[in-house]
């Protein structure tokens, strides 16, 4: 398609306006009196009502530790929790209540299995593998990782338009490969991996496969058994939830075989002055007083994203990046990164040649009350390998609409005027150069 041609928006694809209005957030004024246009999506999304309700109601009416007492407040929160376990697992489809092991975050449940499984499994001459796309906290766990066993950390490749190079990755693959550690969707290119070919083929080389899910899980309908991931990572603020909550999904005999993390209350069976036994599944990683009130406001937040639709959200959201995205691709001086639309979330990141992206977010921000992201996205070494230091990045979630899209375009339009070079005719960059 040229660049000047752009794709008429499918209205029938868009979802009904009924659901903004479960947002309080969004009524804001911001930016000179313009209302607030939230895309900050991939960093943490707003919260329906239906969702502060729910940990409000908590507070209110049914707040206590959960599990270990037998009074009433304690029955009821413990309920309430032990029924968030079990919408997660029937969300991902888990096959048992037990694999779901709830955390503080994705980043938490990555380092649990890092800590836990990769301190009883890995060791020198073993191989890690991840991807130049990684978010920071599918990087870090598995350098110290490497750090404390003598592993070794292998980087598959992108091709020139920001996929996953199979390539490189299967050249990467053999039988020194313990773990391949993966983003299903990377939070700066946007990019959606072929994840069932990633876990057939380190299946069959004999490794085992974490995904990094926090930015596929609030957007697309994710089924653990068909994928076949040993691993599965989310955090409950980037899927209508609070912050502070996440979930660990692990194959049951992988979870059972696994020696605890952390320490405590909750996670044991019996302890002796020089010795204890864990506690089964799920407890067993579970240590201390948990998330108790997040916990079931993230189940309040896939109780919303069910009544929405996975598929509806996913494609809403394709509907409005594509129609960014075939507009922004004629900006002189701006670059996307990252593939087509047709192989992206929804989610754009650019550089622009003439501005940082800092500024060119606080100008969003400050005259046209667009919130945008700006800055390496705990990504340096993707962005590093792109030749840049910082990009701009604006992320679409359920109750986005096409005309705060258009309210985004123009206040890009108006930056990329304002820091236009003059007395030479302008060269528009384009995302392979």
């Amino acid at each position: 398609m040229p660049a000047s041609a752009t794709t008429p928006i499918d209205s029938s694809q868009l979802l009904s306006p009924k659901w903004r209005a479960d947002f309080p957030i969004l009524s804001e004024e911001v930016g000179h009196g313009r209302p607030l246009v939230f895309l900050d999506n991939a960093a943490s999304t707003q919260h329906p009502r239906q969702v502060i309700d729910a940990m409000r109601d908590v507070y209110e009416r049914d707040y206590a530790n959960v599990h270990r007492g037998i009074h009433t407040l304690s029955e009821r929160s413990t309920e309430l929790y032990e029924q968030a376990r079990e919408k997660c697992r029937a969300f991902i489809n888990a096959r048992h209540f037990h694999e779901v092991i709830f955390t503080s975050g994705a980043t938490a449940s990555i380092n649990t299995v890092a800590r836990s499984w990769g301190d009883a499994n890995v060791g020198p001459g073993d191989e890690i593998l991840v991807t130049i796309m990684e978010h920071h906290s599918n990087l870090v766990p598995w350098q110290q990782l490497a750090a404390r066993t003598g592993a070794t950390l292998r980087h598959v490749r992108m091709t020139g338009d920001g996929r996953l190079n199979m390539q490189s990755y299967a050249e990467l693959l053999s039988e020194r490969t313990k773990l391949v550690a993966v983003v299903s969707i990377s939070n700066t290119l946007g990019t959606i991996n072929p994840m069932r070919e990633i876990i057939q083929q380190a299946h069959a080389a004999g490794a085992l496969v974490l995904v990094d899910a926090a930015q596929s899980v609030p957007h697309m309908t994710t089924d653990v058994q068909a994928l076949d991931c040993d691993f599965l990572a989310f955090s409950g603020h980037k899927m209508l939830g609070p912050s502070g909550v996440g979930v660990l999904y692990g194959k049951e005999a992988l979870l059972d075989a696994m020696p605890p993390f952390l320490g405590g209350g909750s996670m044991i069976n019996e302890v002796q002055l020089d010795t204890f036994t864990p506690a089964e599944l799920p407890a067993k990683f579970e240590a201390g007083t948990p998330p108790i009130v997040p916990v079931i406001g993230m189940s309040a937040a896939v109780d919303y994203l069910q009544n929405v639709g996975l598929e509806a959200i996913h494609r809403h959201e394709q509907q409005l990046t594509r129609y960014c995205f075939e507009r922004l691709e004629t900006t002189e001086g701006l670059c996307i990164l990252g593939p087509a639309p047709e192989h992206r979330a929804g989610l754009i990141s650019f550089a622009f040649d003439r501005i940082h992206s800092h500024e060119f977010a606080q100008v969003l921000n400050d005259q046209f009350g667009v919130a945008v992201r700006a800055g390496h996205h705990c990504t340096q070494p993707l962005h590093r390998v792109m030749g840049i230091t910082a990009s701009t990045r604006a992320s679409f979630y359920l109750y986005n609409t096409l005309e705060e899209v258009d309210q985004f375009l123009e206040g890009v339009a108006a930056v990329t005027k304002m820091f236009a070079p003059r007395g030479r005719k302008r060269k528009r960059k384009k995302p392979d150069e």
